[in-house]
C-alpha cells in the first residue's frame, strides 16, 4: 500500500487521520489505529466535524472492526 497521506487535525485527542486502502487510520495522542471497511466518504467526513472526536464515537467506533496500529 501507498504511504499514507497524514491530515493533522485540531482536537484535544486526535492528533492526525488518513484513509487508504478502505481503511480510515485514526493517530489518536495515546496510540494509531486502523478501522477497516470505511467509505472514504465517512473519512471526509469526519475532516468537516467539528468536533473529531464526537464524530468518531458516533459514527466509527461499535461501527467498524479496528485494530491498533504499531506499537
Amino acid at each position: 500500500m501507498a504511504e499514507l497521506d497524514w491530515k493533522p487535525v485540531a482536537s484535544s485527542n486526535v492528533a492526525a487521520a488518513a484513509w487508504g486502502g478502505g481503511d480510515l487510520w485514526v493517530r489518536y495522542k495515546s496510540g494509531t489505529y486502523r478501522y477497516a471497511g470505511v467509505p472514504e466518504a465517512v473519512f471526509f467526513a469526519l475532516m468537516a466535524a467539528y468536533s473529531k472526536g464526537t464524530f468518531l464515537n458516533q459514527f466509527v467506533k461499535g461501527q467498524y472492526p479496528y485494530e491498533r496500529a504499531g506499537g
